[in-house]
This record gives C-alpha cells, sequence and structure tokens, in this order.
C-alpha cells in the first residue's frame, strides 16, 4: 500500500511538472504568434485548463511536503502537548473540509458536464474534477499527517 501511494504521488509530481512545462509553452506560444498578428484561441483556452489541473496538484503536493504557508504565531508560545493537539484538531476540519470540497465539486462537475470551451472541446467538468482529484489525494495525506500526529500524541503523553 505505502509503494502504492509513493509512486502515485511521484506521478503527481511528473505530471504537474509535465502540466506546468506545456502551460508556459502555449502562453509564451500564444504571445509569439500575437505579435505575429496570428490568433490561436485554443492555446489561452488549454493555457487555462492545464493551469487549472497545475495549480491544484501543485497545492497537494506542497501540502504534502509541508511546505503551505502556516501560522504559527498563537500557538508558538503554548506547551508541546497544546500545540500538538490544536494540530490534530486543525488536521481534523481539513479533511472535513476536503470532504465537502469532494461532495459539492462532484456536483458540480456534474452541473458542468454539458458545458465546454469555445475554441476546444473540453467540457468545463474536467476543469472542476482536477478539485475533486486533488482533494481526494490531500485526504490521503491529511490522514497520513492525522496518523502521525495521533502517534507523536501517543507517545508525548
Amino acid at each position: 500500500m505505502r509503494n502504492l501511494y509513493r509512486n502515485l504521488c511521484k506521478a503527481e509530481v511528473v505530471i504537474c511538472g509535465i502540466g506546468f512545462l506545456f502551460l508556459v509553452g502555449f502562453v509564451f506560444l500564444s504571445a509569439i504568434l500575437r505579435f505575429f498578428r496570428i490568433s490561436m484561441s485554443w492555446n489561452i483556452d488549454m493555457a487555462m485548463f492545464l493551469l487549472a489541473w497545475t495549480a491544484f496538484l501543485g497545492a497537494d503536493i506542497a501540502w504534502r511536503s509541508g511546505q503551505l504557508v502556516g501560522i504559527d504565531i498563537v500557538t508558538r508560545r503554548l506547551p508541546a502537548l497544546a500545540q500538538r493537539i490544536i494540530l490534530l484538531v486543525l488536521y481534523l476540519i481539513i479533511l472535513c473540509a476536503l470532504v465537502i470540497i469532494i461532495v459539492f465539486g462532484i456536483k458540480l462537475a456534474w452541473l458542468e458536464r454539458l458545458r465546454t470551451y469555445q475554441s476546444i472541446p473540453i467540457p468545463y467538468s474536467l476543469v472542476t474534477l482536477s478539485i475533486v482529484v486533488t482533494a481526494f489525494s490531500m485526504i490521503f495525506s491529511t490522514i497520513l499527517k492525522i496518523r502521525r500526529s495521533i502517534l507523536t500524541l501517543w507517545r508525548g503523553v
């Protein structure tokens, strides 16, 4: 199971990196073509599609590796046990929020299944599914963080 999770995490990083490279390439190509007065509107639509996927996958990668911005000005002066308990409560709140995001993201994707981009035949629901897929992946990362917090709390008591 751990091997599968590691491989999925690696695949997520690779997909995010490739998507970001294509995103930059499409925007750069669009700018160059616009300089020569050649309009390719599908470049911008494809860039927006890739932006959604790379942004949310990147957020999951940052969440998993602990690189998201955190504010510890309130908890910094508390005892270590209180800090661990607050961290565990925050992880549980985040887990609940991710479940809510998945439920409403699936509903939104279903509503947008018929709506497509103007220049490419890709439904908007594929963009909305980026939120759902990322939230689903973040749930696994959050469960692992909760497990680590509980083990740390258990050992620290």
